[in-house]
This record gives structure tokens, sequence and C-alpha cells, in this order.
């Protein structure tokens, strides 16, 4: 079905793609990719193996899906071992590729709802650190709680302004800003998108994109990585920005190594910058524009003190558990790798901090009751508690926060489908308190067309 488009978008399209606008319009009313991209820290498979699915060439765990299921009746969804994802947003995974080889502090800005920054914790070099930031409160508890199904412990979710993190002079080797926009690159994924859409829209996003830039380039060391992108195709919100990066903060604008059967374009004004645009019609994604800048000019770096809290008693429930050092923040026991420890210390003096490294237990008087991150961490010790394997139905149930039957020790016991951790319930003998977090909860209505499909295949 033909898209209806606003006018002076058309106008703008035309100037730009030429005589490609015929397709390019016929491509936003054409069927919507999907893809995801599975978490092979976790589990190699995804869902239902017979589900059919093509690799995506820009990232070594992305594959297209040739049908769209309910994920929210997948437990393997919830056990964080996929994450579904826009196929050309993984192009981030290039960067790291090509430019990020050694241990590095990355600030993920604008994260939400996570689709990058767990890309991030994938592909990044070992010994890497990760700050995933949102400023919007709610947002930020969803970039929390996938983060914390994807499991990597070197990461700091934040929930702060750029202006927090430019306090952080010179702490970051990279910072992905993927910055708010006009969306024009998600007009067949949202309708929304483009009743919402106006050239003053435009203008007003890209000035907020050069003061988010702006306020938080004092955090990017010298010789650090820019990420810079949008999910839109105008210049004033790319080729525009991008100049004015260079020209304003004096940046060096990089090259990327790109295969030229991926369909990805490049500098839409006629130029020679080495941009990426990612259009619907040339590649199997939505609209996507990506640009890397080196940062040349000196950054001052600040010292920052740090205030250790430790305790001990849970080392037990983590794998390599010499890798990590306990600390204990509003009665939540926290695991941070070794080569976290200061750096986290240092965010949460600039910014709001919401979790760091694993939240392991909750000191609730004498007893230690076992978070729900630690299930989901892949340092978990699946050892360390009884553990149970959940039917299809069972493991629905406990996603609901409904109660389970179990047969297992009374106490603490792990529960598991297919052999990945889902959670905790506590085993009374009779009946199993459901420990699942409430705001996790399945919410949705019982469909019984797609969960008999999901318990056909399962």
């Amino acid at each position: 079905m033909k898209m209806k488009l606003p006018t002076d978008f058309v106008t703008n399209m035309r100037s730009v793609l030429g005589t490609e606008y015929a397709d390019f319009e016929v491509s936003l009313g054409a069927e919507q990719p999907v893809s995801v991209r599975l978490n092979v820290a976790k589990c190699h498979r995804l869902g239902p193996l017979s589900i059919p699915t093509e690799s995506v060439a820009w990232c070594a765990s992305g594959r297209y899906l040739h049908v769209r299921p309910a994920f929210t009746f997948d437990p393997l969804f919830h056990a964080g071992c996929y994450y579904v994802q826009e196929a050309s947003s993984m192009f981030v995974e290039q960067v790291v590729r090509q430019y990020v080889k050694t241990p590095s502090v990355v600030l993920d800005l604008c994260a939400a709802p996570g689709g990058k920054s767990t890309l991030l914790c994938s592909c990044l070099p070992e010994g890497s650190i990760l700050v995933a930031n949102e400023v919007a409160r709610q947002r930020a508890q969803v970039l929390a709680e996938n983060l914390t199904k994807w499991g990597q412990p070197a990461v700091i979710v934040t929930n702060d302004t750029p202006k927090a993190f430019g306090r952080m002079e010179g702490c970051f080797d990279v910072i992905l800003t993927d910055v708010p926009c006009s969306g024009e690159g998600m007009f067949r994924k949202d309708e929304t998108a483009v009743g919402e859409w106006s050239r003053d829209n435009v203008q007003m996003c890209a000035a907020r994109q050069r003061d988010i830039v702006a306020a938080v380039w004092p955090a990017l060391k010298e010789g650090g990585l820019l990420v810079y992108s949008t999910c839109t195709f105008n210049q004033e919100e790319n080729e525009h920005n991008v100049e004015w990066i260079v020209r304003t903060m004096g940046a060096e604008l990089l090259p990327m190594e790109v295969d030229p059967n991926w369909g990805i374009g490049g500098d839409t004004m006629g130029g020679d910058m080495p941009v990426c645009h990612f259009f619907p019609h040339r590649t199997r994604g939505e609209g996507f524009f990506l640009a890397v800048l080196r940062k040349t000019s000196e950054a001052t770096v600040r010292n920052f003190k740090t205030r250790p809290n430790r305790t001990q008693g849970v080392g037990a429930l983590l794998r390599n558990v010499e890798e990590y050092v306990f600390g204990l923040h509003d009665n939540v026991v926290s695991a941070c790798p070794l080569w976290m420890e200061h750096f986290a210390d240092v965010v949460r003096q600039c910014a709001r901090t919401l979790q760091a490294g694993i939240e392991v237990a909750e000191q609730k008087g004498h007893d230690l009751v076992p978070r729900q991150a630690l299930a989901m961490s892949v340092a978990f010790d699946v050892e360390a508690y009884p553990h149970v394997n959940l039917d299809y139905l069972s493991a629905l149930a406990y996603l609901r926060k409904e109660a389970v039957t179990i047969d297992a020790p009374r106490g603490i016991v792990l529960v598991c489908y297919k052999d990945v951790p889902l959670g905790f319930v506590k085993n009374l003998g009779n009946r199993a308190n459901n420990l699942y977090p409430p705001e996790w909860r399945i919410r949705s209505g019982y469909n019984k067309e797609h969960i008999d499909l999901w318990e056909k295949e399962n």
C-alpha cells in the first residue's frame, strides 16, 4: 500500500535520490523486515529452530526471520537469548570491528531501549566497560531491564543528561550518540512518525543534536571516537551536522570499509564525506545514518576519588569470583568486575546511576535473597542453587508471575527453560513463591493461536 508522505519530505527526497526516488517510495510501503540478534554468550539458537533465518551481512550474530512470531510468548526472549533489533542499526558492529581493537571505556549516550548497547556488550574487546545512558526515567528503566537480561557484567546504566557526562572530561575512548531525530527512517515502522514530520521539526532536531554533541564532547579522550548516528534521511540532521562537528570541534572524519554488496550509500550531497546511509530500497533494513569521527583536540583528564563500600559472603554465586569486587549500595549487593570498580565510582559521582555490575542479592534482615540479575548474568554459577527445567506452559506461567509447582528441595531454586535460567522461586514444599520481578511480568492476554504455535515448536 502506497504511503501518503508529506509534500516537503517528498520534494527533499527527490532532490537527494533523483531517479531512485520511485523505488524508495515503493520500499516505504513494502513489508518491514524482521530481524534479531543472538546472544551467543548465552545461547546459540533462536527459539524454535524451524523458523527460517538468514544472516545479516554486517553483523555476525544478526538474523533475518522469514516470519514474525509473537516474541512475547517465547521464554528464551525473556531470558535474553536474543534481542529483536532493526538490521540497519546492527551496522555499529562494523565500527567496533574496524576501529576498537583494545579494551575500551564506551558511553552509549542515548541508549534506550538497548539495541545498540546490547550489541556493544557482545562485540567490544574483553575487558571493556560500557556506560549505557538514557535521559528519560521510564525509558532508562527499560534500558536497565534489557541490559540485565543480556547478562554482561561490565555494564553501568545511568539516567542523566549529556551535560552530566561532559563533566567527566577525557574519560571515554568511544562515545556513541544515536541522537533523537525526526525519524524519517522509521516511517514504515511507525505511522505516527509520518504525521509528526515537518520542516520545522527537522530543523529543531538538528539543533538539538548539535547541543547533545557539544555537551558530551569534553568527555571524549583525545584520539577517542565519536560515533554519530540517526534513523533519518535528510542532510540537515546528517551530513550538515557531521560537517558542523568537524568544523566546530576540530574532529577528523574517518572512513568505513563497506562491502559494495551491502547496498550502503555514502554522501548524498555529492561530496566525498565517508558517511554511511541506509535506504530501504537499497538495503534490507530501515533508514539509518552513521559517521565515525576522531577527536583531535587535547582533552583534560580529571581525577576522581573512589569510595569503595565492600562486603563479602556471596562470592560462591559467581564463576571466576576472583575477578569481582562486592559492594553494598541501598541494601543491594553488587558484583563489580575488578577493572570497572574505580570507574563505576567515577560515574556515580557525576551521573545518576541505576545499576553497576551485577546486582547479586538483596539484604533483607539477616538473609540475602538472590536478585533477578544474578540469574540473567553470564557470570552466574548455576550450580550455586538447585535448579529445575520448566516445560513451556509452566515457563509462561512463571513469566506471568503466576504460581508454579516444582519438584525440588525447599528454599531458593533456580528455574530454567531449555537449561537457560529464567529466575528464582522460593520453594515451600506444597507451593513455590514466584520471585520474578513484578515489573517484568508478561501482561499480554492469552492468545491461544500464538501460544499453540510456540508450544508446537517446543
